[in-house]
């Protein structure tokens, strides 16, 4: 009777392993909490040495929405956040990134607006841009600097 129980004692984490298997391979590859990936950067030439616009797109594969709360780059001290209602930019202290959706940062949208630049990017330089978000850990991203007259085609 002994070695019947210390072989079942012993074949049980097998078991126990064996379930985990397919209880992950039931998996529908979703998670519950934001899963966020950074896609279609860019910032046009900033027409003025103290000013400038940042646009890009957040997406969100997971099950949980998230907030995009602040960002930084060492081109400016002074990054803020802003929405666009009719003609008029709108200040706003987080852009809400929804679960299996996007937020779009895009061009008469919802956008960043860099003050007190720390120089006049030129055409073709990349800015290191640090998105901070409520939930997730903060992603950092390269944004090329475009002709003022760039726009992403959809």
């Amino acid at each position: 009777m002994r070695k019947t129980t210390v072989a079942a004692a012993a074949a049980l984490p097998l078991l126990l392993a064996g379930g985990l298997v397919v209880v992950t391979g039931c998996d529908s590859g979703t998670s519950d909490k934001p899963e966020l990936s950074v896609a279609g950067a860019y910032m046009p030439r900033p027409a003025m040495d103290d000013m400038a616009a940042a646009y890009f797109t957040v997406k969100n594969d997971g099950g949980e929405a998230d907030r995009l709360t602040k960002v930084t780059t060492p081109l400016s001290r002074d990054v803020t956040l802003h929405t666009t209602e009719g003609s008029r930019m709108k200040h706003v202290e987080r852009l809400d990134v929804p679960a299996k959706g996007s937020l779009s940062l895009a061009h008469g949208g919802s956008h960043l607006m860099l003050g007190k630049l720390d120089h006049r990017p030129r055409v073709g330089e990349k800015i290191e841009f640090t998105l901070h978000f409520a939930t997730s850990a903060p992603v950092r991203i390269q944004v090329p600097v475009r002709d003022a007259s760039y726009r992403p085609k959809d």
